[in-house]
């Protein structure tokens, strides 16, 4: 078993010796392995070329993607090259554009008995589009208000892995917690202090932090197949 991240291969160590796991992974910041997977037929995956400015605005480490950094996916094969399972993670507004939205490991493994259990001179299966997910993702507003409490309401931060970090759900859940807070003080504010000009300040924030989504999202949501490794 390998896992393969777009990622330099230090980070892919780190992330191995973190997370304390038994299988090997493998950094392949150019794109070499899902080339290949896709020029042999076994599993197309989806990139993204867009900006990463706003994946270094969450990143301890230096965000390297030379080619971009591509979507999840899992594919099993026999010795033989007999595909046994695959999926692929197709970005769209369902699953936060990739955020989201993984197979659960058992469905992964109940999905290729039976075809393991076939024998080499089965054919190869098809894609597996309607998996048992690990967990829905959030409405997107409430993604998206979790991120701006992320960047502490002055930018939308991301919630990108880095080593050390609690795991994404959890700095979800305290970056969210810090929502009621932010509401008190401008309710405190407008009693306090004239309404006019905290108004005008609420709608300078707006109009910034719409901005810096728009933006900064929008640079980052370019998505291409890995159609080759050269």
């Amino acid at each position: 078993m390998y896992a393969i991240t777009s990622e330099p291969q230090y980070l892919a160590d780190q992330a191995h010796a973190h997370w304390d796991l038994s299988f090997d992974n493998v950094g392949d910041p150019h794109q070499e392995i899902p080339g290949i997977c896709n020029e042999r037929g076994w599993l197309t995956l989806y990139a993204s070329r867009g900006d990463t400015t706003f994946l270094q605005r969450g990143a301890q480490w230096q965000v390297e993607h030379p080619k971009g950094f591509f979507q999840p996916g899992v594919l099993a094969l026999t010795q033989s090259s007999r595909v046994l399972y695959r999926w692929r993670s197709v970005p769209s507004s369902a699953n936060l554009n990739g955020t989201a939205a993984r197979p659960t490991p058992e469905h992964v493994w109940h999905s290729l008995e039976s075809p393991l259990a076939a024998g080499d001179k089965a054919a190869d299966v098809a894609h597996d589009d309607n998996p048992e997910i690990d967990m829905a993702p959030p409405p997107r507003l409430v993604f998206l208000a979790a991120l701006i409490a992320n960047g502490w309401f002055i930018q939308a931060k991301s919630f990108v892995y880095s080593p050390g970090l609690d795991s994404t759900p959890a700095r979800f859940k305290k970056a969210f917690r810090r929502w009621p807070v932010f509401v008190a003080l401008w309710v405190a504010a407008f009693i306090f202090l004239p309404p006019l000009w905290v108004g005008l300040g609420l709608v300078c924030w707006c109009i910034w932090i719409a901005r810096d989504i728009h933006v900064t999202l929008g640079r980052m949501d370019v998505q291409e197949e890995i159609k080759t490794s050269r």
